[in-house]
């Protein structure tokens, strides 16, 4: 068996799309995953699971979901190994910052590059990001509420069918830990 997390995008924010930890551990105990933990109320969840991929259980999570609750919620599903090796392969100090300050932004598929390439980065100091492997890394001093880069970087939309959510790095750290009992 496979431990994952499940990225849940746009949940339990601003008081809509309102989906219960409670009844998310239960629905995704019913579709036969074991070790269902979830983490805070903004949609992380770890689990093992004996079938699928990632993209296969992405989208049965997703289909589920949207059954259970009556909206879509986009979801992305990473390994324990993937998600070690984003925290690993963060390109900033992340022991040394708060994480209010750094963020990762998962993205469901590969992104273009060139479609960040244009971004004057300087014009955005002290704010950095850096692209790795399906992840954003993400650099904002003042939080990403407050960040000029953020707002600039969610623009223009990403491809067709690709799918982002964004994590501080506590939660990344996390994930890496709940995800790590049955890798």
């Amino acid at each position: 068996m496979t431990t994952y997390a499940a990225l849940l995008r746009g949940i339990n924010v601003g008081g809509g799309k309102k989906v219960p930890m409670a009844e998310l551990r239960a629905l995704m105990t019913a579709l036969g995953y074991d070790g269902v933990r979830t983490y805070l109320q903004s949609g992380q969840a770890a689990f093992t699971a004996r079938h699928g991929d990632e993209e296969s259980l992405a989208g049965e999570l997703a289909q589920a979901i949207g059954k259970r609750f009556g909206f879509p919620v986009d979801v992305i599903v990473r390994d324990h190994a993937y998600l070690r090796a984003v925290a690993e392969a963060c390109p900033f100090p992340a022991a040394e910052l708060a994480a209010k300050q750094l963020h990762a932004t998962y993205f469901s598929a590969p992104v273009d590059a060139a479609r960040f390439a244009e971004v004057d980065q300087a014009a955005y100091l002290p704010e950095e990001f850096r692209l790795g492997d399906r992840v954003l890394y993400l650099y904002a001093p003042d939080g990403l509420g407050r960040s000029k880069l953020a707002e600039h970087l969610s623009r223009p939309r990403l491809d067709k069918g690709v799918i982002a959510t964004s994590r501080n790095w506590n939660t990344v750290v996390k994930l890496v830990e709940m995800t790590a009992g049955g890798a």
